[in-house]
């Protein structure tokens, strides 16, 4: 890739990308981002990322205010280290984060041609507006959320609030200024083509990924983790990552209920804001078939992951299209079977389906839940089969080449409308699709 970005242009490319969560933080999006960052600094990008100290992960210490390696640097700012574990203080983190954010962007001495936003926080579609208005750098935006409407979902602001409804006008004046914006599934497309029509050429829908490198399937008698916490004799259904409010751990939970005279164990890796309840939960009903773990860190992940005979996927049926579960992609990669829980009209059942991988349940649906669980625990070889299709699956469309290669031809779609030099007269393949595809297919530069 290296070349062909090379032989596309007559000078080094200046990437900024900006979101406020960042490895060693925990977050999923975090380490996503740092994986697509290495890759596009491999193909001859120069990327600075402006990032906050560990969050999630408070407990570890404070990172290095600044790090380089090759074309990549890191610069971090210490204002997502305060109020981390309390919604208002994570709020406040998020503003203060937004206000060093357009310090940095103003400053003359730190130079770029594009600028890429995540919404961590969700407010820095406003952070590159600014920087756009007073500095003309074009901008993406990836939206790993959709705000204002996951607060309205989780009853935090009314439809009708008049804050809600001036939140709605930035975002279509954001997106109408974006260069490109970057969603992670079909149904999140239609969320924005509802609120803001005419958007369609500016869409590209981009999953995000997991290193199937790293996170390979392992039998789990020969898993030090599975060993270690005595899961290689019981059938183990596993929860790993963010406990949220967008999650729908209810189904779960009356599910755990349902199975408990039954030998199966369940096991919930992670924290997040219905942890607590969910435990407390257990605890007072005497549920002896539940284990909880603490994040895990990403050397452990390859041996967390596979410590199981099932992996759990699941978002609230008001959240459709407004968050999307990254833990999919790592649960694919370790070739274990998949039960996502889900609405009917949900992009999960689409990747499921097509990879064969397990079943989508509806939202509530508790016997059916119980029912698949039961019956991959009395057939291990369906159990098998079924995770060995979810990690080809996976291997063809999620890799991290797979991803970076889409988002390469974005941004570098980006660069060439600003009018800068290209050495071929030929023009770059669009990636932008108006097609409501589930896996996008990446697109070789010519």
């Amino acid at each position: 890739m290296i070349k062909l970005v090379e032989n596309a242009f007559d000078r080094p490319l200046r990437l900024a990308i900006v979101t406020q969560f960042y490895p060693p933080d925990y977050a999923a999006t975090g380490q996503l981002m740092e994986e697509l960052a290495t890759r596009l600094g491999g193909a001859g990008i120069t990327v600075k990322i402006f990032t906050g100290q560990p969050g999630y992960a408070f407990e570890t210490d404070c990172a290095p205010p600044e790090e380089a390696a090759g074309n990549l640097t890191i610069k971090r700012s210490r204002t997502s280290r305060i109020w981390p574990r309390r919604i208002r203080g994570r709020a406040i983190n998020g503003l203060l984060f937004c206000i060093r954010a357009i310090v940095r962007l103003l400053d003359p001495r730190h130079k770029r041609d594009l600028l890429m936003v995540t919404t961590e926080p969700p407010y820095l579609g406003i952070v590159a507006y600014i920087a756009h208005w007073l500095t003309g750098t074009p901008y993406i935006c990836l939206l790993y959320d959709l705000y204002p409407n996951v607060a309205v979902s989780l009853g935090v602001l009314s439809s009708r609030h008049w804050f809600t409804q001036f939140w709605d006008v930035l975002n279509r004046r954001i997106w109408k200024r974006a260069q490109a914006i970057i969603v992670l599934s079909s149904t999140m497309r239609q969320r924005i083509l509802d609120k803001s029509p005419g958007l369609e050429h500016k869409i590209a829908i981009v999953h995000n990924w997991a290193n199937s490198d790293l996170i390979k399937p392992l039998a789990k008698q020969q898993n030090w983790f599975a060993q270690e916490h005595n899961f290689v004799d019981r059938f183990t259904v596993l929860y790993s990552g963010n406990m949220g409010r967008c999650h729908d751990m209810t189904t779960i939970l009356e599910t755990v209920k349902l199975l408990h005279d039954s030998p199966i164990q369940f096991v919930f890796i992670g924290n997040g804001a219905k942890r607590e309840a969910f435990i407390e939960t257990v605890q007072k009903l005497g549920l002896k078939n539940c284990t909880f773990l603490p994040y895990q860190d990403r050397q452990v992940l390859p041996y967390s992951l596979t410590a199981c005979d099932l992996n759990l996927i699941s978002i609230d049926r008001d959240m459709e299209g407004l968050v999307a579960p990254s833990k999919l992609y790592s649960s694919l990669a370790s070739g274990r079977a998949i039960a996502a829980i889900c609405p009917p009209h949900s992009y999960l059942r689409t990747i499921v389906s097509e990879g064969k991988c397990g079943i989508a349940i509806d939202n509530g649906d508790v016997q059916g839940l119980a029912s698949f669980i039961l019956k991959l625990s009395q057939n291990p070889v369906l159990s098998e089969q079924m995770g060995n299709n979810g990690r080809q699956y996976m291997v063809d469309n999620f890799t991290p080449e797979c991803i970076a290669d889409q988002y390469l031809h974005v941004i570098l779609n980006c660069f060439q409308s600003q009018s800068l030099s290209a050495s071929s007269s030929e023009p770059l393949p669009q990636y932008f699709s108006t097609q409501n595809s589930d896996v996008s297919t990446p697109i070789a530069l010519k």
